[in-house]
């Protein structure tokens, strides 16, 4: 069922139910096909380069969409480490809060991409919740021009995520919002499969 509403056509959310170290956990997941600028939740993930000052892709995207107070507010946090995250106001976003992490590019799967880039879901999950997010959006981070396998990505967003949501107390609700349909089948694909 495909679902109207932002950008493209959506896939119709879902509540999953996934179970994280041998306990049933309620949470609710959803898979969409948007830009993520459009989506109304408490943050956005961006998936930025070091210098947090702006780029190509999702970056370059958001920091249109935010307008330039954003830029202004990433140069005040003095760029950030791959597989760590920042958190700035969204401005003119839909989105109170913009959360910075910096992925990694793969270089063959030899240099601890895949730890790094659990890193990114993690500490953005924990910078968001800080801050008082009840609803995060997450990009498919690295896939880009960074070249992480898709496929592996999603398996290590999904695998961090609900991990991370069996002990949060405060935030409900997880978007992976992907910019293709082929991101959104290893989504869906996952969600399947845990549920």
């Amino acid at each position: 069922m495909l679902v109207p509403g932002l950008t493209g056509c959506l896939p119709a959310p879902t509540h999953v139910r996934i179970s994280t170290e041998g306990q049933l956990v309620s949470t609710r997941l959803t898979v969409v096909l948007a830009d993520i600028t459009t989506l109304a939740v408490d943050a956005i993930v961006n998936a930025a380069n070091s210098s947090l000052l702006g780029g190509g892709g999702v970056d370059g995207a958001i920091h249109r969409a935010a307008g330039p107070e954003l830029v202004h507010a990433c140069r005040l946090l003095g760029g950030c480490a791959t597989g760590q995250a920042k958190a700035t106001p969204g401005f003119r976003l839909r989105a109170r809060i913009v959360v910075h992490t910096v992925g990694p590019v793969w270089r063959g799967g030899h240099y601890g991409e895949e730890g790094l880039l659990a890193d990114c879901y993690r500490h953005s999950l924990e910078v968001a919740e800080k801050n008082g997010a009840r609803s995060v959006a997450f990009p498919c981070i690295s896939t880009g021009i960074y070249k992480f396998p898709s496929d592996r990505a999603a398996e290590i967003a999904v695998a961090t995520v609900t991990t991370f949501m069996s002990r949060s107390t405060t935030i409900a609700e997880v978007a992976f919002c992907c910019f293709s349909g082929s991101d959104v089948d290893h989504y869906t694909r996952l969600a399947v499969l845990r549920g």
